[in-house]
């Protein structure tokens, strides 16, 4: 609750922040005689029916945790065997989010299980966003989109950068394989708390934003600091990841400019939008001054164009643009072209990436700000 006030004190509300999710340990350690989960009555004591109430009352939408498992992965009920009646559970109780894990489970294979509970969501006549929690195990990527609406692709986060740009490099050969309604889910955001740097954070939250992946703040919000607090709250940024195309950026190559390797992370990014292209350029390797020709971006081709830099301001035209970036600072810029780019100009436009930035991944909407499901902003 005091994560939801603060979502509305501080603005994170308005510009489209929707969820309040609440991850394992809520509940009591065994089901009831009638096989139903039970919330801990020591920490809800009015129940989860209650505290959704409650939070649908400020107008946010609430969150809660599962395992496909017996157990969760800190030994609490799973659904495996349960999964229509908790299913049911959840409507009854109002939740709006069912982020899925995928410890203490009979056999390694994890498609059938998460089969099992998207199959039982539906019998309910919800409309609950499912999130996928396989950390990316059995290639989730390639039958996510017919499974749920955002799916892991890897382990858990850390708050360290070694840990976010590991998680953004090693997808790079993914982003093509989300659709418009359920994404590639990096996992959550290490902002403001306390392993990233100022430009860290700038290069993780945009990163992360123009791939697509839904918007989960890891944070306790009532402690956020006033810089965390104004890269989570860049407008522009939020637009892209919201962008009605659902297209992730990926890499490209510039002319003279080394192969990208899923080892490192790449310094050349960009990804199609419903009206340009966005150009993402990161000092991975040290502070330095990237300069890119339009001409070499996937679609855009020869001839200039307007940008404007998203965390700066910074306005211009031309058929380049450059930045001036510290160790691991990242600059977004957002590329107009005439009257926008649409699917089909996008699968037959030139690309010089060695992943495809022309097919189709998401953000929190499925399309506009505010609707729908999409790269969950949260």
């Amino acid at each position: 609750l005091a994560a939801a006030s603060a979502f509305i004190s501080l603005g994170l509300k308005d510009l489209g922040y929707t969820y309040i999710n609440m991850h394992d340990t809520w509940s009591t350690m065994s089901r009831d005689s009638n096989g139903n989960l039970v919330a801990d009555p020591t920490k809800f004591h009015n129940g989860i029916k209650s505290l959704a109430d409650e939070i649908h009352g400020m107008g946010l939408k609430f969150g809660l945790y599962g395992n496909s498992g017996t157990k969760t992965c800190s030994g609490y009920p799973g659904s495996q065997g349960y999964e229509t009646q908790d299913a049911q559970q959840l409507t009854t109780w109002g939740v709006d989010y069912w982020k899925y894990d995928n410890c203490n489970t009979p056999s390694r294979n994890s498609q059938p299980r998460y089969t099992v509970m998207r199959d039982a969501l539906p019998l309910t006549n919800s409309k609950i966003l499912y999130s996928l929690c396989n950390w990316g195990a059995d290639s989730v990527w390639t039958r996510g989109s017919q499974v749920g609406n955002s799916w892991r692709v890897g382990g858990d986060i850390t708050d360290a950068w070694s840990s976010v740009a590991s998680i953004a490099a090693s997808n790079t050969d993914i982003t093509s394989y989300a659709t418009p309604g359920s994404f590639n889910d990096y996992y959550m955001m290490e902002i403001s708390n306390g392993g990233l740097s100022e430009a860290e954070e700038r290069a993780h939250f945009g990163l992360y934003a123009i791939c697509k992946s839904p918007i989960i703040l890891g944070i306790d919000p009532t402690k956020i600091s006033s810089s965390s607090l104004n890269i989570i709250k860049n407008k522009a940024i939020i637009a892209i990841n919201q962008d009605s195309l659902s297209k992730a950026a990926s890499t490209f190559t510039p002319k003279g400019q080394p192969a990208p390797s899923s080892s490192s992370l790449y310094p050349y990014w960009a990804g199609p939008l419903s009206d340009g292209i966005v150009i993402g350029l990161i000092a991975f390797y040290g502070a330095a001054t990237l300069t890119v020709n339009l001409a070499d971006v996937p679609v855009l081709g020869s001839g200039g164009h307007n940008w404007t830099e998203l965390y700066s301001g910074r306005i211009g035209s031309g058929t380049g643009v450059s930045a001036d970036l510290g160790l691991h600072d990242m600059a977004i810029f957002r590329v107009s072209t005439k009257g926008g780019l649409t699917a089909t100009t996008i699968a037959t436009g030139s690309t010089s990436t060695t992943t495809s930035v022309v097919s189709t991944t998401m953000v929190t909407s499925g399309g506009s700000a505010g609707t729908g499901v999409g790269a969950v902003i949260e």
